[in-house]
């Protein structure tokens, strides 16, 4: 959220404006920079600003992430002071935003501010994990190499990231064209060869039940049945004459509207959590992605000096699914009670049982970081590995339903034509 204000500074007012996921984040940021808020007030215009007249997105790619997350880590290990890296990344970024946000940034660190709260104000660009390591690598004067790792973090996500979206492309462009296609016959083809077989056979003409059928949903989606039975619409000019296929695409779209709304919350974001955790496949990538996650992120924070709740606490909200941190919030409060994290671990649903026995031997040798690094390493490639078989597998079955849909629609009317014609050719 973005806010202006008023604040005092050395017996001056100060005016300004800043972004922060809350007010007293803000106000936290402003007290450490030696400011003394007066007025703070949420910006809730949407004019003004190149990005809120469109010409500009709000969101950075991962990979340009990466990019200044690894070009400020090779900054600052070569000495390079931190105001004039942020500068100097701030003039080569290709993103119009992300240039924005450095901008902001390097104006608070030359405040005074510590580049973890910095970063702290951009939650749609800095996620929590990223800002809490950056935090330990300041305290504990190692930032460039925690930088270092989270370039690496940050590659990692967007591999699998682009592995998923590019192994689900193909069958939802397929699906999409293939529904569009097919409504689009039933509205606008089918009719005619319907009224042409009508003709050919008279009305009582025998026709198979494929073709019936198709007939069928064609009369349902073109007539407006559904519209004229609720009393009251059938009188409405226009909406009382919309076909059955337009009344339900508008509820498909209402009611997924409000689904989304839904799962949105946080009862809704857990049930829909916990649904996706029962869906066969899908289940599969998510469990092996959250995972690698846990594992990756666990790692780094524990090799920066984390303790193991805080460290627990910030990976469960970088997982990205609340049934699973659900499970670290338990796991983390009996940890607090005395137990090794191996074992609640070890007596979770979704865990596998080698993820407990790799971090029983972390804990006796003292060594979890690098232990769950290459349980982060193996479960990432079995997720690029599952993806790329997945791929493989969903289009010999999409181009089998297309040529199944085509071929049943082929025969369904050519098939009676041929009959007909042939039964008016034997009968002259």
């Amino acid at each position: 959220m973005k806010f202006t204000y008023k604040a005092l500074k050395d017996g001056k007012t100060v005016t300004g404006s800043g972004e922060a996921s809350s007010r007293d984040a803000l106000v936290a940021s402003l007290s450490k920079q030696g400011l003394h808020p007066l007025v703070i007030k949420q910006d809730k215009s949407k004019a003004g600003g190149f990005l809120r007249l469109g010409g500009g997105s709000k969101r950075v790619r991962l990979q340009d992430l990466m990019i200044f997350t690894r070009q400020l880590s090779t900054m600052i290990s070569a000495g390079v002071p931190l105001a004039r890296s942020l500068a100097a990344l701030q003039a080569d970024s290709e993103s119009q935003y992300l240039r924005e946000v450095i901008g902001a940034i390097s104006h608070d660190v030359e405040g005074g501010s510590p580049l973890g709260d910095a970063f702290a104000k951009y939650p749609k660009v800095f996620s929590e994990v990223y800002v809490n390591m950056v935090r330990a690598g300041e305290n504990g004067g190692i930032l460039d190499e925690i930088l270092k790792r989270l370039a690496v973090q940050v590659e990692q996500d967007a591999s699998i990231r682009k592995k998923i979206k590019s192994a689900m492309m193909y069958p939802i462009v397929i699906l999409t064209v293939t529904v569009i296609a097919f409504f689009g016959i039933m509205l606008f083809i089918v009719p005619k060869i319907g009224s042409i077989l009508l003709s050919l056979g008279g009305p009582n003409a025998k026709l198979p039940i494929y073709t019936q059928v198709l007939l069928n949903i064609s009369n349902f989606c073109v007539h407006a049945s559904i519209i004229q039975a609720v009393p009251g619409i059938a009188s409405v000019p226009l909406i009382g004459k919309l076909p059955n296929l337009v009344f339900i695409v508008l509820v498909i779209f209402v009611a997924a509207f409000y689904f989304r709304r839904y799962i949105q919350t946080p009862k809704g974001k857990y049930w829909f959590h916990g649904m996706l955790l029962r869906t066969p496949i899908i289940k599969t990538i998510i469990l092996k992605i959250a995972i690698a996650r846990f594992s990756r992120t666990f790692a780094s924070l524990m090799s920066s000096g984390v303790s193991v709740l805080d460290a627990l606490s910030v990976t469960g909200g970088a997982i990205g699914n609340k049934v699973i941190e659900k499970e670290l919030k338990d796991a983390a409060a009996q940890v607090r009670n005395g137990k090794q994290l191996s074992e609640p671990i070890s007596q979770s649903d979704h865990f596998p049982p080698i993820v407990a026995q790799m971090l029983a031997v972390g804990e006796e040798t003292g060594q979890i970081d690098t232990v769950l690094v290459k349980v982060a390493d193996f479960y990432e490639e079995e997720v690029s590995v599952l993806i790329d078989g997945l791929a493989a597998i969903i289009e010999p079955i999409m181009i089998i339903f297309l040529g199944a849909a085509v071929g049943l629609i082929a025969a369904s009317v050519m098939g009676p034509i041929a009959s007909l014609s042939k039964n008016i050719g034997n009968g002259n």
